[in-house]
């Protein structure tokens, strides 16, 4: 197997890997600031109240839910099986179809906002930007995020060469190691046929020790490492983690990477 087959193949694996964790994602996975909304309302240029959106690689509904608080007219669009179970079963009002951004089973010019939350990563953007282009309206605002690991904060620099020395044959987690905002908008969009915004919003939470392991434990990156080759990691993780927080409260800090572009 040649080095890019393998790495395809290692992308499809972790792509894939969500649907058999999608319970545990649902239970742990962090959720998003109101500043996150605040400035894709901003970039976007009009408020998401009323606003006819997607919501890409919903998962188990986390941004489709807040979008939705916000006042959005949102449908999901999710192409794992597990992971779509898991999203009726956690919000049995929201509208939710099967397809991947590659191929979005959505009408021409049939939305204001194009989502995407921790899940621009996982498609083709060759193909994806054409198709969010096709099911936008004029003037209508594409939104990528993610959730990152800041490496200026110690702690995590520390955890995130750990997993680099014990999973770096797999890839990483997303962290903010990206040179500039023309970095992030060449990563998001190849073509360069979409002119990107950055915005960097930072918040935090307090969790148990055990939710900062679960968490960690539902990323794509231990879910096809196998539970041996994981548990070996979080056991010693665990350790090192009482060292920092030894009353076993975890304070997670993110950096939201926001990057919103206008259709033409």
């Amino acid at each position: 197997m040649t080095a890019v087959s393998r790495t395809s193949c290692i992308h499809t694996s972790r792509a894939q890997s969500f649907n058999s964790a999608a319970a545990e994602y649902a239970a742990h996975r962090p959720s998003y600031p109101p500043a996150l909304f605040d400035a894709i309302e901003e970039l976007a240029g009009r408020p998401l109240t009323g606003a006819r959106v997607a919501d890409v690689g919903a998962g188990t509904g986390i941004g489709t839910a807040l979008l939705q608080e916000r006042g959005a007219d949102v449908i999901a669009v999710e192409p794992g099986d597990g992971m779509a179970a898991q999203f009726r079963l956690g919000h049995p009002g929201l509208p939710i179809v099967r397809g991947t951004g590659d191929a979005l089973p959505l009408a021409a010019a049939s939305l204001d906002v194009l989502t995407y939350a921790q899940a621009w990563h996982w498609t083709d953007p060759a193909r994806a930007v054409p198709e969010a282009r096709r099911v936008l309206r004029t003037g209508g605002a594409l939104a990528l995020w993610w959730n990152t690991s800041p490496l200026d904060v110690p702690w995590i620099a520390d955890q995130a060469r750990r997993i680099a020395a014990g999973f770096g044959d797999l890839g990483g987690l997303p962290t903010v190691e990206l040179n500039g905002d023309g970095a992030r908008a060449a990563l998001a969009d190849p073509t360069g046929t979409l002119d990107f915004a950055h915005r960097l919003v930072r918040w935090s939470r307090h969790v148990p020790l055990d939710t900062h392991l679960a968490n960690l434990a539902s990323h794509s990156i231990f879910l096809v490492a196998g539970p041996e080759r994981a548990d070996v990691f979080f056991t010693d993780e665990r350790r090192h983690l009482l060292e920092t927080f030894p009353d076993g409260t975890v304070e997670e800090i993110y950096d939201v990477e926001l990057l919103v572009a206008i259709t033409a």
